[in-house]
C-alpha cells in the first residue's frame, strides 16, 4: 500500500481516508488478508491513528472490513443478501431451508413475541436455535419460537433432545397450512449470546429479522433472526429469506 499524504479535502479527513482504503482493499489485497497495524496505516497515510480508526470504523460498517479476535482486522467477501419478500414461502425446516437445528427448549418468549402469538404470560412455548453457515462462516443465529397449540399432537419429543428435538417440532409445525408469512427488519447490536454464536464482539451490529408465520388464522410461529450486518445486505423481493456468495452469486 503505497503513502498518500491528504490535502485539505471539502469533506473530513477521514471520509476521505476512507475512500482511499476502499481502492486499496479494490486494487492490493485479497479476501481475508489482514491489514497492517494500525500505526504503520497512519504513518503511510500521514493521518493520525483516531482518524485512521474513524475510517476502519466506517469501512466496517460498510462491510468492506471484519475485525476478527485474535486476527486482527481483514479483507471481508462481497455482502450476502438477505432477501426480504411477502411471498407465503414455505414452513422453517422445510426442504431447501438452508438453517441448521442446534438445539429445543421449552422457554418463556420475550413479551414482544409472546404478544405477537398470544401466549399467556410466563406461558412457555418450543424455543429452537438455529444457525446459518455460509462459506464456513457464521452469518446468522435464529430463535423460533412455537407454541404448544401449533404443535398439539407432537409425537416423538421422549426421545428427541437438542437438534434431534428441534426437527421433531419442526416436522409436526409443518403439518399446519401455512397461509402466509410477513417480515420486518431492524438494525440492531449483537447481544452476548448472539455474539459468540456469530464470531463477533458484543454490541456489533446486525440485522434483526422477524418473520410472522400464519396458519389457521392465527400467528403460528414467530422466527427473530439474527443477521451479521458486516456481511448481509438487504434485497427486497418475494423469495423469502436468501443468502447469496457475491453480488451475482446464487443462493446457498
Amino acid at each position: 500500500m503505497g503513502t498518500t499524504q491528504l490535502e485539505t479535502v471539502p469533506e473530513p479527513k477521514y471520509w476521505h481516508l476512507k475512500t482511499v482504503l476502499s481502492e486499496a482493499l479494490d486494487s492490493e489485497f485479497a479476501v481475508g488478508e489482514i491489514l497492517p497495524n494500525e500505526r504503520d496505516l497512519a504513518a503511510r497515510f500521514g493521518v493520525a491513528r483516531a482518524t485512521l480508526r474513524q475510517a476502519l470504523e466506517q469501512l466496517e460498517l460498510e462491510g468492506r472490513l471484519q475485525r476478527r479476535r485474535g486476527v486482527g482486522t481483514t479483507v471481508a467477501p462481497p455482502r450476502m443478501g438477505v432477501a426480504v419478500g411477502s411471498a407465503q414461502g414455505s414452513w422453517p425446516g422445510e426442504t431447501g431451508d438452508a438453517w441448521q437445528p442446534a438445539d429445543c427448549a421449552p422457554g418463556v418468549p420475550p413479551v414482544d413475541v409472546a404478544r405477537m402469538l398470544q401466549t399467556l404470560p410466563e406461558e412457555q412455548v418450543h424455543v429452537i436455535r438455529r444457525t446459518r453457515v455460509s462459506n464456513g462462516q457464521p452469518v446468522a443465529a435464529e430463535l423460533l419460537y412455537v407454541p404448544t397449540s401449533s404443535v398439539a399432537e407432537l409425537t416423538g419429543m421422549d426421545a428427541a433432545s437438542g437438534a434431534a428435538r428441534a426437527r421433531v417440532v419442526l416436522r409436526d409445525l409443518a403439518r399446519l397450512g401455512l397461509e402466509g408469512q410477513d417480515r420486518a427488519v431492524e438494525l440492531g447490536s449483537a447481544r452476548a449470546d448472539d455474539a459468540k454464536a456469530l464470531d463477533r464482539l458484543p454490541g456489533a451490529p446486525v440485522l434483526l429479522v422477524t418473520t410472522r408465520f400464519f396458519a389457521e388464522g392465527r400467528t403460528a410461529a414467530v422466527s427473530v433472526a439474527t443477521y451479521r450486518a458486516d456481511t448481509c445486505r438487504l434485497t427486497f423481493g418475494d423469495s423469502g429469506v436468501e443468502i447469496h456468495h457475491g453480488p451475482e452469486g446464487g443462493a446457498a
